[in-house]
Order: C-alpha cells, then structure tokens, then sequence
C-alpha cells in the first residue's frame, strides 16, 4: 500500500510530538506500506513569522511574505527526517521545488496545478520515508507560492491522487469530524462517516477540521479521507461520497466568527446594479457569502452582504470610491461584532421544515436573526457575536445531535 499521511502543527510543535509523529509513520513502513508524509509548521511557526514580517515591514508583498512563510514548513520536514533517521529508518525531506509542486501565480492563495512525481516514486522505491513540505508550491517565475491557511492538507490530497494513493490519512489535534466545535458545544459528538459534501459546507463555514479546497478536491478525484487524531489510535472519521449509516437530517453545526455584514443603502432600483457592486469586489479577490435585496421603494433598493472580517475595511472602501460614482448608493452601514452559524446535512433535500426547526431554536433562545441564506445541504444564519455560542448549542440540542 502507499499512504500519505498529512499532520498539523500541533501535531509536530516539539521534539516530543515530532518523535511521536516519526514512531506513527514507521509502524505502517515497518508493515511494508509506502509512506510519503505532508507537514505544517511546527506549531505556531507562521504566525511567528507573521509577526516577524510586520515588525519590520507592515505593508510587505506577499511574494516575500510566501518566501518567508515557506520557511516554517522546511524546518519541520527537515527535522523530521533527521528524527526518523535517528530511529533507523531511512528518510527524505523535500520541499516544493524538489518535488516540483507546480501552482498558479496568485500568491498567499495559489491552487495547485500539476505535481511531478518522479522524484517522489525514486525516493519510495529506493525504501526511504518521502516528507514532503505542506501549504506551499512554485510558480511559472519559479518563485514559492502557498495556498492559503490550512493549505497543507490540499497538498496531502493533491499528492493522494497524483501517487494513486491507497489511503489518505488527515492528523489533527482532535480525534475526528464533530456534530460542532467541542469547544463550544459541549456534547458535540463524533461523527464516523460523512459525506464529501456535508464535510465541504462544514469546512467552508468555519469547522477548522479540514480546508475546503482538500474536501474539494478529494471529491473531484475520489480520495477517500480519514480524519484522526495524532495524540491518540482512535478510528477517526472518513469522509467519503455516500454514508448510509447515520442517517441523520442534519451532520453539524458551524460557527464562523471571522464575519462583517455590509449593507449598501439607496442603490438605483435598475438592472445590472447587483452585477456592478459585486463585480467591483470580485476584481479584488472579496469573497462575498450571505446576500439579500431589499424590494424596491421609491426607485432605490439596499443590498445586504457578509464578507470574511478580514476584509471588511477592503470591501468598504471598494463600495465607498464606487458610491458616488457607478453604484450611486446613498449610504453604507457596517457591522462587525456578528457571527455565522450554519447547520449542514444531506438528509435536509428530503426533509421539509428544517429551516423552520432552526429559526425555533433561535427564537426559544431569544437570538435576533440578521441574515439567512439556504442551499440543498445547509441553513446559516447571522446573529450578534455575543449570542453565536448560545445559537449553536441551541440549534445542536433542538436537533439532537449529541444524541
């Protein structure tokens, strides 16, 4: 068999848990399995170097802040080679060059293009343990570029499907994929099995467990995920195309507390004036989530929208320099302290009324509903960040997910 193992930064934030990650991986060598290994940082190396880059310069490119930022996940490849070499078995590290793990241009947020694997099928034949640095590629100028928080387990799942992968193993530092966040849900509850899309919405809408892009790209060629803890030999959970043993109406509830709601007030109640104000944000890279129109009145409209906290203020200014000109919107209102919380389930295609079950939790709650977007698989709602943790146990119990 030939494994790719991925493990996080905590997973591997000292010698000791390097040592232990090392010890992990040997077992399945040691059965005569082909192992390559995919490594973050080591623990909270990037947001050293974060702070390190905007000590000396705030407004630093991000071709350097890539160039700096590839540096955390090279140390940690390196040492674990060396740590595997210290236990007798025969190690590699390679970095993105070395592999060549080729992506498109845009820093701080490439996508993987093409992986060659040439080197890789050289190292596992000649019987060495292949780890292989995460989050990070080249580009066509041969610069480094990453891809984005959490980006290493894109890579893990780029290199699963490049190698024809028998398995692709996630290590966490929690032991699978939850109804909710245990931190903030107490009697969340460990799912066994969910589905490639469930995972997708959950990863999307803030559960930390796995990127979104490796879900996505684990659907588009079919590698079977499973999620484990690296502290302890728990089963984890797989994520996969079908589950037909929990059939449940909803699989979990997200919170994602890196959110702003931006209303545009006064547009022009003509066509095209959506296009405009989402188009001026799309050309700066703004991802825009929750939206809602207002009906027209006295030939004006508003448009109300969500975006990531982060870029707030970028989304702002865009909205503003266009205001008075193109977009002609009377005034802007801005709110930061909101919160998502989403629930997510296949089982809500053929079940009528559960956007209505959720909107009960919240109102036997007491929590104000400022926005509400639906697909086939989810609800998410945002409220007051101050009720966030309340809504979602709220709406875990009403569906009685710890059950």
């Amino acid at each position: 068999m030939l494994i790719v193992k991925k493990f996080g930064g905590t997973s591997v934030a000292n010698k000791e848990r390097i040592f232990n990650v090392a010890k992990r991986c040997i077992e399945d060598y040691k059965k005569g399995h082909q192992v390559v290994v995919v490594l973050s940082a080591m623990g909270k190396q990037t947001d050293v170097l974060l702070d390190m880059a905007k000590d000396i310069n705030p407004k630093a490119s991000k071709r350097e802040l890539d160039m700096l930022l590839t540096t955390g996940e090279q140390t940690s490849v390196a040492l674990m080679a060396m740590a595997m070499d210290a236990l007798g078995v025969p190690a590699v590290s390679l970095n993105a060059f070395q592999v060549a793990m080729h992506t498109t241009s845009v820093y701080g947020n490439s996508r993987l293009k093409r992986i060659d694997t040439e080197r890789i099928h050289a190292e596992l034949e000649n019987r060495k343990i292949v780890v292989i640095t995460g989050f990070q590629g080249i580009n066509k100028f041969d610069d480094y570029t990453t891809l984005g928080r959490g980006g290493s387990d894109t890579t893990a799942v780029a290199l699963a499907a490049a190698l024809h992968a028998d398995a692709c193993e996630i290590y966490t530092d929690v032991d699978g994929v939850y109804t909710a966040d245990p931190r903030v849900v107490k009697n969340a509850r460990k799912l066994s099995a969910i589905t490639y899309d469930e995972m997708l919405d959950l990863a999307t809408l803030g559960a930390g467990v796995l990127h979104n892009r490796s879900v996505e790209m684990a659907k588009k060629y079919g590698v079977q995920l499973v999620v484990r803890s690296s502290l302890n030999n728990s089963e984890g959970t797989v994520v996969k195309e079908e589950v037909k043993m929990e059939k449940m109406l909803v699989s979990g509830v997200a919170v994602d507390k890196n959110v702003a709601r931006i209303a545009v007030i006064g547009l022009q109640d003509q066509p095209g004036v959506a296009f405009k104000l989402f188009n001026h944000l799309a050309n700066h890279n703004i991802n825009v989530d929750v939206i809602l129109q207002s009906v027209g009145r006295d030939g004006t409209k508003d448009i109300t929208f969500s975006v990531t906290a982060d870029d707030c203020d970028e989304a702002v200014e865009i909205v503003k320099r266009h205001g008075e000109g193109s977009l002609k919107c009377q005034s802007i209102d801005v709110e930061k302290n909101v919160a998502k919380v989403s629930i997510v389930g296949a089982g809500m295609m053929t079940n009528p009324g559960v956007a209505a079950k959720m909107f009960e939790a919240l109102y036997d709650e007491n929590i104000n509903i400022k926005l509400i977007a639906t697909s086939e698989i989810r609800v998410t709602v945002i409220v007051d960040l101050k009720d966030v943790e309340r809504a979602a146990n709220a709406v875990h119990e009403k569906f009685q997910l710890g059950e």
